[in-house]
């Protein structure tokens, strides 16, 4: 990794296979996987970013016949996702390191899932990583994107047994990044959600329904 995440790759390493019982639900974004299956193209290609486990959004995708790209900085929840969705071409690359040439490049997409794999970046990084993803994807293409509403810049929080660190954005502030980066926001759903395995109180979820502009 370009950028030294190593920190929050070994703890998701560490979370890896607890992280779907702590999370077992996730309707907001198994909604908006099924927007962005339906919405795209027959057999479109589509990266999955921060897939994780590969659960439910690569599996979701692939099932709806597209051909989907996984990417995440964890090997041990890319492990889990092979065996999850064995299908799928999973890759260990940051969102930081995303480029659609080169030798590692990625390619360019019809469709984007990004779910909540800006919350793992420094606000900082934030706007460039937007601008990388919109790079990504072909003229006209679509993104669904994922935060959890909050005033955080690269906070430590305690998570399953780990420590990570997190950022986010209140949901105005959120919308003026999202569309500073050349992306047109159709429609957005929000979600109260906890976790099933922890005390803490429920989070806002905010999903945006994007066009690359």
């Amino acid at each position: 990794m370009s950028v030294d995440r190593r920190g929050q790759a070994e703890a998701f390493d560490g979370i890896g296979q607890f992280y779907d019982d702590a999370f077992p639900h996730k309707e907001g974004q198994l909604a908006a996987g099924r927007r962005l299956a339906a919405a795209l193209p027959p057999g479109s290609r589509v990266l999955d970013v921060g897939c994780g486990t590969g659960l439910p959004t690569a599996r979701q995708l692939t099932e709806a016949g597209h051909t989907v790209v996984g990417t995440d900085i964890s090997s041990g929840m890319l492990a889990l996702a092979g065996k999850n969705v064995p299908a799928v071409e999973f890759r260990q690359l940051d969102i930081a390191d995303l480029t659609a040439d080169g030798p590692r490049g990625v390619g360019l997409f019809d469709g984007i899932a990004c779910f909540f794999a800006l919350l793992m970046l420094p606000r900082p990084e934030i706007p460039e990583a937007l601008r990388r993803l919109h790079g990504l994807l072909r003229p006209g293409g679509l993104m669904e994107l994922s935060m959890v509403e909050a005033d955080l810049d690269d906070a430590a929080i305690p998570f399953l047994g780990h420590t990570i660190r997190v950022s986010g954005y209140l949901g105005d502030e959120l919308r003026q990044v999202v569309r500073d980066a050349g992306f047109d926001i159709a429609d957005e759903a929000t979600y109260s959600y906890a976790p099933a395995s922890t005390d803490v109180p429920p989070e806002h979820q905010i999903f945006l329904h994007c066009r690359r502009g």
